[in-house]
């Protein structure tokens, strides 16, 4: 990690200093462990502060809506596909970026590491794939694969898909297995059982929007929550309202979603928002062969509209 923190550095500060970019878009250290926060360095001085590690989760693409700077920017692999959502989507111009590509072998989850220890932790620390956890009275290695966040556990994008400048070779992509598990599962229960199964994953729900405002996706100048003419949704914790929200922001993400795992990062009380947008990103691929963000030169899928298209999944 030492090396890519160094190279990042070295590449941000040489674009500040050309004038290339106006800013670089990447991670300064947190206020708390494993919790990295975005920083914008706009000097040579400030690139300093860049660091990286496997606590980068956040999705930094959700920075770029709209702004008229030239713009560098670290990026993963989601990071990188979510650029294309921006680039295709008119939200950004390619010219304005120099994208700067990490290969990723994955973040960790900071809640599953928590709830390993009864004390507060210190500090988290890395070591190749050892993940050192310090707090009162405890300090214990772990390996990484053991509490990576369960999209980068199943991903397959791990390289950046655009990019202007990696800072390292490019890492062995993860060998594409049953992505859709935890989908199938679903599909398999009843209408009864998938009922339950909902209402069980969304009771925990404050109707913060941390999902929204954590993805890359959710740009529109005014949300449809908060749209009164006409009222699409109510603002309360009521059960319908909370499903009629989680339902129509995941079908917005229909086709466009990168499995970036913002939305559950962000979530207060760590819902596994995953369980909406991974079923519609199985079908786009198992019907239509279609993954967001991996091509500048192909429209998106709902953009796409062919006569053939399949229609069993129509009821």
């Amino acid at each position: 990690m030492l090396a890519y923190i160094d190279r990042i550095r070295e590449i941000s500060k040489r674009l500040i200093e050309e004038e290339t970019v106006e800013m670089v878009i990447g991670f300064r250290k947190g206020t708390i462990p494993m919790m990295n926060e975005p920083f914008y360095a706009k000097t040579p001085q400030e690139v300093d502060q860049f660091v990286w590690d496997s606590n980068c989760g956040i999705n930094l693409a959700n920075y770029l809506t709209d702004r008229k700077e030239k713009i560098g920017i670290v990026a993963k692999g989601c990071d990188s596909r979510n650029i294309v959502n921006h680039v295709i989507e008119n939200k950004i111009k390619r010219e304005q970026l120099f994208i700067i590509g990490v290969p990723c072998k994955g973040m960790i989850d900071k809640r599953a590491i928590a709830a390993m220890f009864e004390g507060e932790i210190t500090q988290v620390s890395e070591e190749a794939d050892i993940v050192i956890v310090t707090g009162a009275g405890f300090d214990k290695t772990i390996e990484k694969k053991e509490v990576l966040q369960d999209n980068c556990a199943t991903c397959v994008h791990r390289n950046p898909v655009l990019y202007d400048e990696l800072v390292s070779d490019p890492v062995e992509e993860q060998p594409d297995g049953d992505r859709y598990e935890t989908v199938r599962q679903i599909e398999a229960m009843t209408s009864e059982e998938k009922w339950k199964y909902f209402d069980d994953l969304l009771s925990p729900c404050i109707r913060c929007y941390a999902c929204r405002n954590s993805c890359p996706l959710c740009y529109c100048p005014t949300c449809f929550v908060d749209e009164s003419r006409p009222q699409w949704v109510g603002k309360s914790i009521d059960p319908i309202d909370i499903r009629t929200f989680h339902l129509l922001r995941a079908y917005h993400c229909a086709g466009r979603c990168t499995d970036c795992g913002a939305c559950e990062r962000s979530c207060p009380m760590g819902i596994k928002l995953r369980a909406f947008t991974k079923k519609l990103e199985k079908d786009c691929l198992e019907l239509f062969d279609w993954e967001a963000g991996l091509s500048l030169e192909i429209r998106p899928l709902l953009d796409n509209y062919k006569p053939d298209d399949p229609d069993d999944f129509i009821k």
